[in-house]
């Protein structure tokens, strides 16, 4: 989307637990013909994000996208590392990160809102990206998530390839409900 609309991105792996989640990033990395800044496995996300920052900044890149390890908002422990990671980054800037996104899965329903109020609580997202909408889930829980915490959704996925990712666009979204 970024590199559509002429911007430099740069991508920082910080999912640095799950199995082949490097990888899997790298692919698009590869595809998108855009860098990633990449650690260890078991490695803190927190410093390959503050990394990855001074990296974007030193070359004047003007979009930093961190991918996070998906997580339950029930795990403490996982939820202070994403609270860790945005004192991090607010050390190079107080107002970063800019933009806090929780990606939710159209089919996951009222379980979707309870993971944003814990991620709002921990973070302060400005955002939500729904995804397979292709599939069987409608995607209502967005309604719900920008009526009760006032988060909007910002982009939306239908299907796997480059061009399924797209902005949210909120009358095609209630047609589609329709």
């Amino acid at each position: 989307y970024f590199q559509r609309n002429r911007h430099s991105v740069l991508l920082a792996a910080a999912d640095t637990f799950r199995a082949a989640a490097i990888e899997q990033l790298a692919v698009w990395a590869e595809r998108l013909k855009i860098e990633m800044i990449r650690g260890q496995y078991n490695a803190d996300p927190a410093a390959l994000c503050y990394e990855a920052y001074e990296s974007a900044e030193r070359r004047d890149i003007e979009f930093l996208l961190c991918d996070t390890a998906g997580r339950l908002h029930t795990k403490s422990n996982l939820m202070a590392e994403l609270e860790k990671i945005k004192r991090s980054l607010a050390k190079h800037d107080p107002q970063a990160p800019h933009e806090r996104l929780l990606v939710v899965d159209a089919t996951t329903g009222s379980n979707a809102l309870a993971q944003a109020r814990e991620f709002h609580a921990a973070v302060e997202l400005t955002g939500v990206i729904v995804t397979k909408l292709d599939g069987s889930g409608k995607g209502g829980i967005v309604i719900a998530i920008q009526h009760e915490l006032g988060i909007p959704t910002r982009f939306v996925g239908t299907g796997e390839k480059l061009e399924d990712f797209a902005p949210f666009d909120s009358r095609a979204f209630i047609e589609q409900m329709l």
